[in-house]
């Protein structure tokens, strides 16, 4: 499989002072390492993400932490692309919540859903404060048992951090997953914390961030199984 090159495209402004933009190189080339392959990535700067950006030339998207992204247009067009071209797709901490708005607006027909920290007097904020900040918080996850991150971790339980202050809103999270996306993961107080999308051959997004766990030298999971997602859809 050496000969294999996986091109991921990193949807987000690149910040070099934030951990989780340290961690996601890091991420992917243990990850490459790991599966004998020539893993390849390019930022994808929000703001410069429009109808000309060539984003068929990737395998797989990774929408990273770090938002309010420059903009919030770019960063919805590249998760769109990844969901209905059936492109392998993970989505950490703002990935999360951005591919959950994206997924409200264009499959759901929600199209004055807004995240909380734009726009806080939206009628339908999707995105809210989190009762409790995650801000370097450690908290554990139950999985659901056969979704593709419990496959991931082999675990039904983990242990993972976050950076954030915002998830789903709880007053439209029954409706947001009455169709295709699937709650996969909850904190120990039952919040939701992994979305997973029925029909697509990987589409994971996380509240917290598996990438951190690289700069301890520890293989994220999630990571590799991003790349084993882009192997399995282009050969």
């Amino acid at each position: 499989m050496e000969n294999t090159v996986i091109r991921i495209a990193l949807i987000g402004d690149y910040d070099p002072q934030v951990t989780a933009h340290q961690a996601i190189p890091v991420a992917l080339g243990m990850a490459a390492e790991h599966a004998g392959l020539d893993v390849q990535f390019q930022w994808l700067a929000t703001d410069r993400i429009d109808n000309d950006t060539p984003l068929e030339d990737f395998d797989g998207f990774w929408c990273v932490p770090a938002s309010p992204y420059r903009n919030e247009g770019g960063a919805l067009r590249a998760i769109r692309f990844a969901r209905e071209q059936q492109r392998p797709f993970l989505g950490t901490c703002g990935g999360f919540q951005h591919a959950v708005l994206e997924y409200a607006r264009n499959v759901l027909g929600w199209k004055d859903a807004e995240h909380g920290e734009t726009a806080p007097d939206a009628t339908r904020a999707l995105l809210t404060p989190l009762t409790c900040s995650l801000v370097e918080a450690v908290d554990c996850i139950q999985l659901v048992e056969g979704s593709l991150i419990a496959k991931a971790y082999e675990h039904s339980e983990i242990r993972e951090g976050y950076r954030c202050r915002y998830g789903v809103n709880p007053e439209f999270e029954r409706a947001l997953l009455s169709e295709r996306l699937c709650a996969t993961g909850h904190d120990s107080t039952g919040e939701l914390r992994a979305v997973e999308l029925r029909g697509h051959p990987f589409f994971v997004a996380t509240l917290f961030q598996p990438e951190r766990a690289a700069l301890k030298g520890l293989l994220p999971p999630l990571v590799s199984a991003l790349i084993e997602a882009c192997v399995r859809q282009t050969s």
